[in-house]
């Protein structure tokens, strides 16, 4: 599996997606849309846990690719309501002040930011009556204000 692929060449306006799944060999879903994103055109494809599965992140680079970037893409599966440890490392270390959002924090500004999340439910648990009593929407809400926060455009 590879841990880092461009299908296009490396040059502002590709689609970056960031793949955060801990468990990804017995997942279908992700697997399958981690393979489609590799097949695609204009595509980026970094897989966090293959990339850094000691948690040591590399900042400059993840930097760089999200600057390459006109939209990136954050695929996980959801656990307890949340992204996966590593995607909120990696958010917390590589989305900084002066980078991000802030003085000076407009790397991200004008791009577009797409959730791209797995449950482990269908969306029937999602409803008020349901399993977890809200709509999936109310769980994203954190990353939408990130995307606000850092003048994205939510997808």
């Amino acid at each position: 599996m590879s841990v880092e692929t461009t299908t296009s060449a490396e040059t502002a306006g590709e689609i970056l997606v960031v793949l955060a799944h801990p468990a990804l060999e017995r997942s279908r879903a992700n697997r399958v849309l981690m393979r489609a994103a590799q097949a695609a055109p204009g595509v980026a494809l970094r897989d966090l846990y293959e990339l850094y599965p000691d948690f040591s992140i590399d900042v400059a680079a993840e930097q760089a690719a999200l600057r390459r970037a006109s939209a990136v893409v954050l695929q996980y599966p959801v656990y307890w309501y949340a992204a996966p440890a590593l995607l909120k490392e990696w958010l917390d270390l590589v989305w900084l002040h002066g980078f991000a959002y802030g003085r000076g924090g407009e790397a991200l500004k004008g791009k577009r930011l797409l959730i791209a999340c797995t449950t482990g439910g269908g969306p029937e648990t999602y409803e008020p009556k349901g399993m977890h009593g809200h709509p999936i929407e109310l769980f994203l809400k954190p990353m939408q204000q990130t995307a606000a926060l850092c003048g994205m455009s939510w997808e």
